[in-house]
């Protein structure tokens, strides 16, 4: 078994700095360069649009071979990457991936170690979708979908990965969550109790992956100007069509602005996750930070993340058989 303590108190002073300075960059550092991710094999979901189709080429660009996923192809977005790959000298590989199909899932993740020659390095879970309104007014179908893309669908990605990291003998996994996986605004729907969920998940795969040499980095993004707007506008559309009217006549003002949300008004870069990722990729392992909160402006959930960390050190921290996995996640 791989030492459950590598971990040193220097790693963790040194992951508890990345953690707080990526932020910071994040914010203020539109330009730093990407660091090296050659020999670096990425599989990111949901890459049609922002943060997804943003870092399959950053990471590329950085010398990573990049496996780009996306559902209902073929599409213009999957072409878009194609050709990119190809004007550009990109290792760029466009492979149709819808997160809530277990087959297509176990087909993408073979595909992608096919071609590249054996298991894949990293894991980018940021496949999600929003849709908002009260909790009320969400049916069964909203809210099945919501949870089978945010949360059965990274799980499915995970599974499909997993053993050929084991056998590699390591690997990373990224949960794009959200600011709104641990503080909650009203009438957002599920998406927070998504979010929430995707953020438990990944906290305990990290704990349970660490014999494995694999480690689990959960990013928290605030809002940024992404076709995230778009989309939810369009389910949350779909959601408004059907809604009974015993559950919308509790909440007549805000049904009314249901599929209406408007994103442009935010002037934060969305670069700012890839370049996070892109960097914790980078970073030694054992010194990779197990949350980062990215933001182009308030970061309201990093007392919840401190505190969170500190309890599951009391708590399991001096536990026999637990706590060696708990100390080198939050060390």
């Amino acid at each position: 078994m791989p030492d459950l303590t590598r971990r040193s108190l220097l790693a963790g002073a040194a992951a508890t700095t990345v953690l707080a300075a990526t932020a910071s960059r994040a914010q203020t550092d539109r330009v730093a360069a990407a660091p090296d991710l050659a020999g670096k094999a990425i599989l990111i979901t949901g890459t049609s649009s922002g943060f997804g189709r943003l870092g399959a080429e950053h990471y590329a660009r950085a010398g990573a071979r990049v496996f780009a996923t996306m559902r209902n192809i073929p599409r213009p977005e999957a072409e878009e990457l194609r050709r990119l790959a190809t004007s550009d000298d990109l290792d760029i590989h466009v492979i149709e991936i819808d997160v809530l199909s277990d087959e297509q899932v176990e087909r993408g993740v073979a595909e992608a170690t096919r071609i590249n020659g054996g298991p894949i390095d990293v894991l980018v879970n940021n496949a999600g979708i929003g849709i908002s309104g009260p909790v009320e007014v969400q049916d069964m179908e909203a809210t099945k979908l919501a949870f089978d893309t945010n949360v059965f669908g990274a799980h499915r990605m995970a599974r499909a990965v997993l053993p050929g990291m084991r056998a590699k003998g390591g690997g990373q996994i990224f949960q794009i969550s959200s600011q709104l996986g641990r503080v909650i605004v009203p009438y957002g729907g599920h998406y927070s109790a998504t979010k929430f969920a995707l953020e438990a998940m990944g906290e305990q795969l990290a704990y349970e992956l660490v014999p494995h040499n694999i480690e689990v980095t959960i990013i928290e993004p605030g809002g940024y100007p992404t076709e995230v707007w778009v989309n939810r506008n369009i389910y949350t559309g779909s959601l408004k069509e059907r809604i009974a009217p015993e559950h919308a006549q509790g909440y007549p003002e805000v049904v009314a602005r249901m599929g209406t949300e408007d994103g442009s008004g935010r002037s934060a870069d969305p670069m700012d996750v890839p370049r996070a990722i892109a960097r914790t990729i980078a970073l030694p392992q054992g010194t990779r930070p197990l949350r980062v909160p990215v933001s182009g402006g308030a970061i309201p959930q990093t007392a919840i993340n401190e505190v969170t960390a500190r309890t599951q050190l009391e708590w399991l921290g001096r536990s026999p058989q637990l706590g060696p996995v708990m100390r080198a996640v939050h060390n």
